[in-house]
């Protein structure tokens, strides 16, 4: 049984869009959780948290949603499920939700999260974890959970209690799993992000089938894969080329996909082109790897970013 100090009690959302949202209701059928909410907050209160899942569905009514931080008080776990677009707001709404011992979880996407939060909060315990899931938003207040579902995740700063968060998400029927580095997981759900997330975009606006169904798409999602391993082999985070495979798999497997940057790029909204291309493509070039598709595709999204219709 988990020490009565260590136990967590009550949860907070921060970034409570489709990840955010879907975890956290999933929690919130168990746990105590508060939701920080924007966008969706006015329905949410009003006929509660709905969630069209692959898995069955489910209404979460009451929900704890709040337009502020400061209404929900320190809370022993914060879930980031914010883009990385919004970490310059991280400091200013996480602030208010701490204690001394306050788990950090960011389960956002992309890479320097972890290093970003730590220079934030030195003094609280960061964990990392990655979403392998499908998922979009509705109308406000419904989230549609599309497939998949797993999150690895691993240690940024040494805690005691990364026990305790396991058991917290596997207790509501998640599948969580605990990987020894969240450096790997890092690399590893870069595998799926780059190709498709980007390929979305620099293809015209087109889902996951379209680029499986273009020689040419299929080729380059083959190649972009390669050479994030590659650059992961430079760091010691190896991933077999067998994981890249059975990510197309896993793909080809899925109703047609529209990957959150492309709806992102089409709504107008920020691309986390630095924490997804970016910031990868700068590790490689640091370890000296070569990744000349990595960095076309990166200009690629910069290009089509920059000259989208207002």
């Amino acid at each position: 049984m988990e020490d009565s100090e260590n136990q967590i009690r009550k949860i907070a959302v921060v970034g409570a869009g489709s990840v955010g949202g879907y975890y956290g209701a999933r929690l919130a059928l168990h746990h105590d959780v508060a939701f920080l909410m924007r966008r969706d907050l006015e329905a949410v209160q009003k006929t509660g948290l709905a969630v069209k899942s692959v898995d069955g569905d489910f209404v979460l009514n009451p929900v704890s949603a709040f337009a502020s931080t400061t209404n929900i008080g320190p809370v022993d776990l914060v879930i980031l499920a914010l883009k990385a677009t919004s970490n310059h707001l991280i400091e200013e709404l996480v602030t208010p939700l701490l204690k001394a011992d306050t788990i950090l979880l960011t389960l956002q996407n992309g890479m320097g999260n972890e290093e970003f939060l730590h220079t934030l909060f030195p003094r609280n315990p960061i964990l990392g974890g990655l979403c392998f899931v499908c998922i979009n938003r509705g109308e406000p207040g419904v989230i549609h959970h599309l497939a998949h579902g797993k999150v690895e995740m691993g240690e940024f700063t040494e805690t005691n209690r990364i026990s305790a968060v396991v058991d917290l998400f596997t207790g509501a029927g998640l599948d969580f799993r605990r990987l020894p580095d969240i450096g790997l997981a890092r690399w590893r759900k870069l595998i799926w992000n780059i190709p498709f997330n980007g390929l979305s975009i620099a293809g015209g606006g087109i889902d996951t089938q379209q680029i499986l169904k273009n020689p040419h798409l299929l080729q380059r999602t083959r190649t972009l894969m390669q050479e994030i391993i590659d650059a992961a082999a430079a760091y010691k985070q190896v991933i077999d080329p067998s994981f890249a495979e059975a990510n197309i798999e896993g793909t080809a497997q899925m109703c047609p996909y529209r990957p959150s940057s492309l709806v992102d790029f089409e709504a107008g909204s920020a691309v986390e082109v630095e924490a997804i291309w970016g910031e990868p493509l700068r590790r490689a070039r640091e370890a000296g790897v070569e990744t000349p598709e990595l960095e076309s595709l990166h200009q690629e999204i910069c290009d089509a970013v920059k000259n989208r219709p207002s």
